[in-house]
């Protein structure tokens, strides 16, 4: 029935809640390793994960060869985890060909602090890209809490900067865009002079023509400078209605890969055996074209690929492409 009515956000939950369904957790611990003759060498440490405190760090050059007293050659690294999330974990290491010990508190997820890495990283790679003109943003979700770090993180990312970019890659969808879109579509109507500002007011009056108060009259922030927006074929339902809508409004260009192609209005019943089935109840169109974005990803101004290992590598070209077209129009 879900497959003839052909629409996304489909989807259908069971009620019921086997108990003997077996849960494992491993524990994750926040480091890259790579295997030696010893044992497993740190490759790198994640920030603000459990490898990173600092009563118990590990560090990149750190030799792991025991795991609660199992050696790291006798079975794999993760099996050696496996069951203990949010339990002590003594690790045996080699530093600096010293052996020592470190107690270490596994977590059951590092999400968040891959997010965090990952932002920091493209906010590097922008200020190398552009040679410190520019500045980044990622809106994680469009949900309140992403829209609430936006909207702090504005004025910082873009203070003294030329222009700035817009990511929504990876961004799972939500319904910000519109409170996105007040902050970046906002037209100066007038210009004001504080008193005081000047000695001679007809001569120098024309010099703040661009000077608005906007932090008293706005509800929201407001970015009056140059923008340009990154999508990618993760960039998912109200996620694709900004990249549209970034488009249509013509706030600027649009970098990266077309969009899922999913955005409509779904809710949720509950079914007489418990379970839960989501059915749409608006569709979306693009004003501009008529074109059910349902069906329809949001097309890029500029299409461009990422390599799968361009995290590793530390590189970003579908970042440097929008930063290189942004300094463009500055």
């Amino acid at each position: 029935m879900l497959g003839q009515v052909n629409a996304s956000h489909m989807g259908l939950y069971r009620g019921e809640n086997p108990k003997d369904t077996q849960e494992t957790r491993t524990g994750l611990l926040g480091v890259e390793v790579a295997p030696t003759a010893d044992g497993l060498k740190v490759t790198s440490v994640l920030d603000k994960s459990p490898a990173a405190r600092d009563e118990s760090r590990l560090q990149v050059g750190d030799v792991i060869t025991q795991v609660n007293q199992q050696s790291v050659k006798s079975a794999n690294f993760y099996q050696l985890l496996n069951g203990y999330a949010n339990q002590r974990v003594l690790l045996d290491i080699t530093r600096a060909d010293q052996p020592t010990e470190v107690v270490l508190w596994p977590t059951t997820s590092l999400s968040d602090e891959k997010y965090d890495n990952w932002v920091e990283t493209r906010r590097k790679l922008t200020e190398e890209y552009s040679n410190g003109r520019l500045g980044y943003l990622h809106i994680r979700g469009m949900n309140w809490t992403s829209f609430e770090r936006f909207e702090r993180e504005l004025m910082a990312a873009g203070y003294g900067k030329d222009g700035i970019v817009i990511d929504v890659r990876y961004n799972g969808g939500g319904w910000t865009t519109d409170y996105l879109m007040a902050v970046l579509n906002v037209e100066q109507h007038a210009y004001t002079i504080p008193r005081g500002a000047t000695d001679n007011l007809d001569e120098d009056q024309k010099k703040f023509r661009d000077k608005y108060p906007y932090s008293e009259r706005l509800p929201l922030s407001a970015w009056t400078k140059p923008s340009i927006a990154m999508s990618n074929e993760n960039s998912y339902s109200n996620a694709e209605i900004f990249a549209h809508a970034y488009k249509s409004l013509d706030i600027g260009k649009l970098v990266g890969r077309p969009t899922f192609g999913a955005v409509i209005s779904t809710g949720a019943e509950r079914l007489v055996d418990g379970s839960i089935i989501r059915m749409p109840f608006r569709g979306w169109w693009v004003k501009e074209s008529d074109a059910n974005m349902d069906f329809t990803p949001a097309q890029p101004d500029i299409e461009v690929f990422n390599p799968p290992a361009y995290k590793a590598k530390n590189v970003d070209p579908q970042l440097e492409r929008a930063v290189e077209e942004l300094l463009k129009t500055l």
